[in-house]
């Protein structure tokens, strides 16, 4: 679609109209290369000019952001309104660079037909994060609203939509809304980050570590502390089911002093409860001391015997001999 020089007259006609408010001084030195700009744009293929920099008012206000609403200093105006279309103009030559080995003209093109994925993906980005505020940490594939994943389903079908709807619509906002729009997607890819930053760490050294439990209700778990009749915290515990199967809860965080390839981790699957002796909810009791049965003496310590030692004897003699009489 080619460009007319009217349809540059009309352009710069409703910028300079949209910056009407501004002396006429500051408003002539905002728009004094806007034409020469506008020529140039038109000369790159496809698309209007509105389709290319935006509607005419949309892009006043990008050169008021520039130079500042009210201030009248000429030539910083002119200097900060320059830079601002040079940085343009490297972008747009940055996109028809990327574009031919993508398969199109433009990187734009290209970058236009994966918005629909990325309303989708941003979606299930939010669901995500709503899983990680509601279960204390705790996350999937799937998301979850406070464990329940049925509710998790529900909720992500409807960010899906309410996605998809601000897609449709994000080019018209403007102002506020549209940096809360921008502020909210940062957010949610930092957020993105940090969860494929964190399956990372657990992939390297999990042994195939899967969390076996009879329902959602013990997604939450993080660590298991046994403590006997008496009250005492038994450590190096292990839990099995009828079958022999064993239950494994929650996930071993804390190092393991007794791991022999030096990492603080070893193998989870070989790790007792508690992980973590010294987050134990409870402390240990003291010991119970069963106090005598009335009427019985206390026991008593029983004196040591002692073996009487030999003797010696003094050694036999022979009978008299008879004598004759």
């Amino acid at each position: 679609m080619t460009v007319t020089e009217q349809e540059i007259t009309d352009y710069v006609d409703r910028v300079r109209a949209a910056l009407a408010d501004l002396p006429p001084q500051v408003r002539d030195e905002l728009t004094e290369d806007l034409p020469e700009h506008l020529t140039e744009v038109a000369a790159e293929a496809g698309g209007t000019l509105t389709d290319r920099l935006g509607a005419p008012e949309a892009y006043a206000l990008d050169l008021r952001a520039a130079a500042g609403v009210g201030t009248g200093g000429g030539g910083r105006v002119r200097r900060l309104t320059r830079t601002v279309q040079r940085a343009r103009d490297q972008i747009r030559i940055l996109d028809r660079q990327l574009g031919p080995p993508l398969g199109y003209a433009t990187a734009g093109e290209f970058v236009r037909l994966l918005r629909p994925g990325w309303w989708v993906l941003r979606a299930y980005l939010a669901a995500m994060f709503v899983t990680v505020a509601t279960t204390g940490g705790t996350f999937g594939l799937l998301p979850r609203f406070g464990g329940e994943l049925i509710t998790g389903l529900v909720m992500l079908a409807g960010l899906v939509l309410v996605s998809v709807w601000l897609g449709r619509r994000s080019g018209g906002l403007r102002g506020w809304p549209r940096q809360a729009l921008q502020i909210g997607n940062a957010a949610l890819v930092v957020f993105a980050l940090v969860g494929l930053a964190d399956l990372e760490d657990r992939a390297g050294y999990d042994f195939g570590y899967e969390q076996i439990s009879v329902d959602g209700r013990y997604e939450h778990v993080r660590d298991v502390y046994v403590y006997d009749s008496e009250g005492r915290l038994v450590e190096n515990a292990r839990l099995f089911d009828q079958n022999g199967d064993p239950i494994r809860l929650g996930y071993p965080e804390c190092p393991d002093p007794l791991d022999p390839t030096g990492n603080g981790n070893g193998n989870p699957l070989l790790r007792p409860y508690p992980y973590c002796p010294q987050g134990a909810p409870f402390a240990p009791r003291p010991p119970v001391v069963t106090p005598p049965a009335p009427g019985l003496p206390p026991l008593s310590t029983p004196a040591p015997t002692t073996t009487p030692t030999p003797t010696s004897t003094p050694p036999a003699t022979a009978p008299p001999a008879p004598t004759a009489t």
